[in-house]
C-alpha cells in the first residue's frame, strides 16, 4: 500500500524580503526545538520531492537525444545558449524550491529528532536532494541548519561542486548506509537505496575505485532483502506495478495528494499528451533500438506511430510513481566500475543480465573501450525517459560526440532561477552563459 506523505508541518514559507530559497521557516511551528515528534517533518521531507521529479525527467530526456520538444520557447531544451533561461517558470524555478524545502525539513529533523532511523531517512533525503542539484546546476549553495540565518546573506553563495560532494552528499548517503535497514516499508529509505545512491553519486563524481565496492554490496545483497530484476521489463512501470521488486527507491505519487508543481507531470511529457511536444519522441532513439534488433524493451520504451514513449502509461498516469532508483541501474553502474576499475571479464557479465532479460545475447565487446560504450549504450535503452540520459552524457564526457554537435560546457548544466540571483545580488551567482 502506497504511503502518502501528508504535511503535518504546514506550508514552508519564506521570511525574508528577499524571498531566497534558502531562508525559509516552518509557518505552523515557532522553533524545532519545541518538538517532539519529527514524523510529520521528515514526512515533509519526502513531500516536496515531488517537485523534482518533472523538471529531473525533462533535463535528463528532452535536453538529450531522447525526446525532443517543438513550441517556442520550449524548443530551447534542444538548443545550446542562454536561452534555456526562459524555463524558469515551469522547470528551474520549482525545482530548486522543492529541493531547498526538503533539505530544511530534512536539516530540522537530523538536527532535533533522537530517532535513529528517522534521521538516516533524513540524511538520504538530503544527500539525494544535493545530488539532484549538483548534477542540475553544478555548484550550489549548502545549509545543514535547521535554523537558517535570516540576515547572513553570505551563507547564501554557492560552493563548488566537489566541496558539495565532500561535505553533504557522500557523508550523508555513507551515514544513511550505516544506520538504515536492509529492507523498508511504504516505499521509504532502506539500506540498499542509500548504498545504490552513493555508488551512483560516486560515479557521477569520477570515483569509480570507492564506487565498486558499495555497488557491489547492493547488486550482491538485494536478493536476501527482496530486491530484484522483474523477469518482464514491462512490469517495472505504471500504478499496477509501483514499488516492485526493482525499486529500490521511489518517489511516490498520488492524484489525492496536491503537490507544489503545477504544470504537466513527467508523464505526459513523455507521452506526447502536453501540446507542446506531441510527438516527443527523438528519431535518434529509434535509431537506437534499431540497432539493437529483438530488443524486448522497444514497445514498452518508444511507439514509432505516434512518435512517444508508452513506458509511463497514461491511464493512471498521475498516480504514477517516479522512479528514482531501481536495480538495473545499480548493476550497469556496477559494470560500469568493474571496467574502469580494469575488471572488463567481470563487468561483461553485469552487463549481460540486463542484456539477457531484454531478450539479446551477451554482448559481443570484449576491450575495456569497446565494453564502456557497450555499457553507455545499454543504459540508454534500459533507462531512457527515466530523467539519465542527459546526466550521463556529461558525467561520461561525451555530449558532443552522442550529440553529433561541439557544445559549450557551460551548457552542460541548467540556468539558476534568476530570482534567486536576484534575490542576493552578487552572492547567488549565476551559471555562465546565462
Amino acid at each position: 500500500m502506497k504511503l502518502f506523505y501528508y504535511i503535518l508541518l504546514g506550508s514552508l514559507l519564506i521570511m525574508t524580503a528577499c524571498e531566497n530559497n534558502l531562508d525559509q521557516a516552518p509557518a505552523n511551528i515557532a522553533s524545532a526545538n519545541s518538538l517532539t515528534d519529527f514524523d510529520g517533518v521528515l514526512n515533509a521531507a519526502y513531500f516536496y520531492q515531488l517537485g523534482t521529479t518533472t523538471p529531473m525527467a525533462v533535463m535528463g530526456d528532452f535536453r538529450a537525444d531522447n525526446a525532443l520538444m517543438f513550441e517556442s520557447p520550449y524548443d530551447e531544451f534542444d538548443q545550446f545558449d542562454e536561452g534555456l533561461i526562459q524555463m524558469e517558470e515551469q522547470f528551474f524555478s520549482p525545482f530548486y524550491t522543492a529541493c531547498y524545502k526538503s533539505i530544511l525539513s530534512s536539516n530540522i529533523v537530523i538536527e532535533n529528532s533522537e530517532d535513529a532511523t528517522e534521521i538516516a531517512e533524513a540524511k538520504f533525503l538530503r544527500g539525494l536532494t544535493y545530488f539532484k542539484l549538483v548534477r542540475a546546476f553544478g555548484d550550489a549553495t549548502i545549509n545543514l541548519s535547521d535554523a537558517p540565518s535570516l540576515t547572513d546573506q553570505s551563507i547564501l553563495a554557492r560552493q563548488p561542486e566537489s566541496t558539495v560532494y565532500s561535505t553533504v552528499i557522500i557523508p550523508d548517503l555513507e551515514a544513511a548506509t550505516d544506520a538504515l535497514s536492509v529492507s523498508a516499508s511504504n516505499g521509504k529509505a532502506s539500506k540498499y537505496a542509500a548504498e545504490g545512491m552513493l555508488g551512483k553519486a560516486l560515479i557521477q563524481s569520477g570515483d569509480y575505485a570507492s564506487a565498486e565496492a558499495h555497488l557491489a554490496n547492493v547488486v550482491n545483497g538485494a536478493g536476501a532483502a527482496g530486491y530484484a530484476l522483474r523477469e518482464n521489463f514491462s512490469e517495472i512501470f505504471g500504478v499496477d506495478y509501483d514499488l516492485n521488486s526493482e525499486i529500490l527507491f521511489a518517489t511516490q505519487i498520488s492524484s489525492s495528494i496536491v503537490d507544489e508543481y503545477g504544470f504537466s507531470d513527467f508523464w505526459s511529457w513523455s507521452g506526447g499528451l502536453d501540446t507542446k511536444s506531441l510527438e516527443p519522441l527523438d528519431a535518434d532513439l529509434i535509431a537506437a533500438f534499431d540497432a539493437s534488433p529483438g530488443d524486448l524493451r522497444r514497445a514498452v520504451t518508444i511507439d514509432e506511430a505516434l512518435l512517444m514513449s508508452p513506458k509511463f502509461p497514461q491511464t493512471g498516469g498521475p498516480d504514477h510513481d517516479w522512479i528514482e532508483l531501481r536495480l538495473a541501474d545499480v548493476i550497469l553502474l556496477y559494470a560500469e566500475a568493474l571496467n574502469e576499475n580494469g575488471k572488463t571479464a567481470d563487468a561483461i557479465v553485469q552487463l549481460d543480465k540486463i542484456r539477457t532479460r531484454a531478450g539479446l545475447a551477451g554482448t559481443t565487446a570484449s576491450s575495456q573501450s569497446d565494453v564502456r560504450q557497450a555499457i553507455q549504450d545499454e543504459r540508454r535503452l534500459e533507462l531512457a525517459f527515466e530523467g539519465q540520459r542527459w546526466f550521463d552524457l556529461v558525467r561520461t564526457g561525451t555530449v558532443d560526440s552522442e550529440m553529433g554537435q561541439s557544445i559549450n560546457s557551460n551548457y552542460h548544466v541548467f540556468p539558476i532561477p534568476d530570482s534567486e540571483v536576484i534575490s542576493a545580488p552578487g552572492v547567488i551567482l549565476q551559471n555562465p552563459g546565462y
